[in-house]
């Protein structure tokens, strides 16, 4: 899959779990577990509860996605 496939979905982080791990509330009240992109472990962006960001999900999983942005 590729990733202009993904759905992008926009939320607030509700809990921070170990290891990059997020669980996210979506702005149409839909919770989404999801993980750091590469790109962010690398820089080392610091995501925190109740930071606004951009999730990137499969359409056939909603469950969880990829963290690509932090507003």
């Amino acid at each position: 899959m590729s990733r202009d496939d993904l759905i992008k979905l926009e939320g607030v982080v509700t809990k921070v779990m170990g290891r990059g791990t997020l669980e996210i509330e979506c702005d149409n009240s839909t919770v989404v577990r999801g993980v750091l992109c590469g790109r962010m472990k690398k820089r080392k962006i610091r995501v925190m509860e109740g930071d606004r960001v951009q999730v990137s999900v499969s359409p056939y999983d909603t469950s969880h996605g990829i963290v690509t942005w932090r507003f």
